[in-house]
């Protein structure tokens, strides 16, 4: 099994440790894995570069125009359409659209491409609330307290007016065991440059308080946070100075947040480093409560190297309208049947097994 974007298995796939033969991500790493794994770690703006850089340089070709499109795509949503204003693109990603754009005439225009999938990315309208924090979401696991991070595609001040969100917030966290949601609201302005905002929310208001200032300090990076008006007084809002500062950079400073707010572990005498600019002293927090009042279960046990945190990505249904009608994906891209895939993978296997050599030269 290969993990890609991504390189620690969820807790409920621990049994699968062993299967794990290779990782290909474009985030540091947590821990490395031992030989015979191979990691491929390289900091891109998408993994799909990672992948694409693999399928262009095999010595048994196996790309076609169907697959180029999906690795087109994906590069050019990750990489904000190559825009170098929004910090995201690196040479790496730039280098290799242009590859599968000279490999494969037939690709679409990268405008009308970056559109449509955009479009479609943003379309929210035939979801909950749940649904919504559920579409593209993050989770840090420590041995006490587990965090969500949401990417929501609508501005802060429209989704915290959507009706009964605090309730929908506290009944989220309840339901998936979150003891803190951090939800950062993503909407585009001229030139394709992202503007970013952050709500915290969390039935324990000791680590909501802590979080907040722990995100408002921390100056590697700076987020340049100015708080916001919300209508939810549950929730704390923020404008995010920083539009650089993703998802992605702000996950460690989160992770090292959990880390010293919930100490080291008892049998171990390691302290983790301090964070002298990023986290503040902790304090006690006021107690763990459910939206009804009663009182959270106990945590699970970590298993090992939990402490480390780990990344789970939970997906609801598609709703019928989440893509937009005259995607020219729709022309590019035809659909892919389970025989179809079975059949390349077959042909895939039979091509490595002759070595790169054709079935007449045997």
């Amino acid at each position: 099994m290969t993990l890609v974007d991504h390189h620690i298995l969820p807790s409920k796939d621990s049994a699968l440790e062993s299967s794990v033969v290779e990782v290909m991500d474009h985030r540091p790493l947590e821990w490395m894995r031992p030989p015979p794994c191979r990691v491929t770690a390289e900091l891109v703006g998408s993994c799909t570069t990672l992948v694409a850089e693999r399928l262009l340089q095999a010595p048994v070709p196996t790309l076609d125009g169907q697959i180029a499109a999906l690795l087109h795509g994906t590069i050019l949503l990750d990489c904000v359409n190559m825009a170098v204003e929004a910090g995201k693109v690196t040479p790496r990603d730039a280098f290799c659209v242009s590859q599968l754009e000279s490999s494969f005439s037939k690709l679409q225009p990268r405008n009308r491409v970056f559109d449509a999938l955009q479009r479609a990315k943003f379309d929210v309208s035939g979801l909950t609330t749940e649904q919504m924090l559920r579409k593209d979401l993050k989770t840090l696991a420590g041995r006490k307290s587990t965090v969500a991070i949401s990417a929501i595609y609508m501005s802060l001040q429209d989704f915290l007016h959507r009706p009964g969100v605090e309730e929908d917030l506290a009944s989220f966290c309840h339901q998936k065991g979150f003891d803190l949601l951090i939800t950062m609201a993503i909407s585009f302005g001229d030139h394709k440059k992202p503007f970013r905002q952050l709500a915290v929310y969390s039935p324990q208001t000791g680590l909501q308080e802590a979080v907040c200032q722990a995100l408002e300090r921390c100056s590697n990076p700076s987020l340049g946070l100015s708080q916001l008006e919300t209508p939810c007084p549950t929730v704390r809002a923020y404008q995010q100075g920083n539009s650089g500062a993703s998802r992605k950079k702000l996950l460690p400073i989160v992770r090292e947040f959990l880390r010293q707010w919930e100490g080291p572990r008892p049998s171990s005498p390691r302290m983790q480093p301090e964070l002298s600019r990023c986290v503040p002293p902790t304090r006690g927090d006021a107690g763990s409560r459910d939206p009804s009042g009663g009182a959270k279960d106990a945590p699970k046990p970590p298993r090992p190297g939990e402490e480390a945190a780990e990344e789970d990505t939970l997906l609801p249904p598609t709703p019928m309208n989440s893509l937009v009608d005259e995607c020219p994906l729709h022309r590019g891209l035809p659909e892919v049947s389970p025989e179809a895939i079975f059949e390349r993978v077959n042909r895939i296997a039979t091509d490595r097994s002759l070595g790169g050599r054709s079935p007449e030269k045997k």
